[in-house]
């Protein structure tokens, strides 16, 4: 059983409250899409698990198809718990999603009431837990009406089976439309979760005024561009990187030479405030206030501590924003 450090919640400020809510987040989450599965080192999961914990971070993001295998990262966190962390639960901010493809036939993906309901027990049975904190739909389903998808969330939440309601992936419009049937519902939107970096930012301006103006908070995914914002590609394609185990998400084509000029120019201004181009990312999604977290993902421990040392500096002048738009504009 894992003792946590004593002084893990000694800095306030590395909570901010989402939306309009009471929940306070820390401004970096760690999420379990990847190295977390069945396929990766246990040892090395329940090591960045206990780090991030021992440094505050409170939020443990998954879905049900967190993996490889799809299923595999809960259970990994449920033995996490069973091993370490679940004395501590309390503590936690534990959340999961539906909406992707998870099992054949018609009840096995979208926005159903059906298929929300019935994986989010599987989740359930997959962490041993009773409840998660945060239940999101993953996706919009272009072929179920809103209300039944929304009122899958409030069932959810009135069962006791999740605390708070969530979204991810919903485009600005009907983000606005799913909020007002859970207002109307009785069980307000607590957060959005897109996707948004320096190299991806289709949530500006409308997503996130719309997030705002509803008083919903929004923890972003892949805010180091899978990896693109950091070092790690300056010197070609490492054999332990992303690229290289598993090309899924990022491929080697994505790395262009286009991409590594306009990086490498951030990652010099990156060391110019003391920062690594990985923690200068992070601070740059986070000067939005409606950001609540922004969700790492971590293959070492070390990557762990890396990210959490971005809120040392989450401030830019007007010339350093300036800057910025000038590389990722060339």
């Amino acid at each position: 059983m894992h003792t946590p450090n004593p002084n893990r919640y000694d800095s306030p400020a590395f909570y901010r409250r989402c939306g309009r809510s009471g929940v306070r987040l820390p401004l970096i989450s760690l999420g379990l899409w990847h190295n977390f599965g069945a396929v990766d080192s246990y040892e090395n999961a329940r090591a960045i698990a206990r780090r991030a914990f021992d440094l505050g971070i409170t939020c443990f993001d998954l879905a049900n198809n967190y993996g490889p295998p799809d299923g595999s990262a809960e259970e990994t966190l449920g033995k996490i718990l069973r091993d370490d962390l679940g004395q501590w639960r309390d503590e936690l901010i534990i959340t999961t999603k539906a909406g992707y493809y998870m099992w054949p036939g018609p009840y096995g993906e979208w926005g159903s009431r059906k298929y929300l309901l019935s994986s989010l027990d599987q989740s359930l049975k997959r962490m041993g837990l009773p409840y998660v904190d945060i239940f999101y739909s993953h996706r919009p389903d272009p072929d179920t009406p809103l209300e039944e998808t929304m009122g899958a969330l409030d069932s959810a939440v009135r069962s006791g089976k999740a605390l708070y309601a969530g979204l991810s992936n919903y485009p600005p419009a009907e983000t606005a439309r799913a909020a007002k049937i859970l207002r109307d519902l009785g069980t307000p939107c607590l957060i959005h979760q897109p996707r948004y970096s320096m190299l991806d930012r289709w949530v500006e301006p409308q997503l996130l005024a719309t997030l705002e103006a509803e008083g919903i908070g929004a923890t972003v995914f892949s805010p180091l561009a899978k990896g693109l914002l950091t070092d790690r590609y300056f010197k070609g394609i490492p054999s332990d990187s992303r690229i290289a185990k598993d090309q899924r998400f990022l491929r080697p084509e994505h790395v262009t030479d286009e991409v590594i000029a306009k990086t490498k120019k951030l990652n010099d201004l990156a060391h110019s405030r003391g920062q690594t181009l990985a923690q200068m990312a992070l601070a740059w999604v986070l000067r939005h206030k409606v950001v609540t977290s922004a969700l790492i993902g971590a293959s070492k421990v070390q990557q762990v501590d890396d990210c959490v040392g971005a809120v040392k500096n989450l401030n830019f002048s007007a010339e350093e924003l300036a800057l910025i738009e000038t590389i990722l504009a060339k």
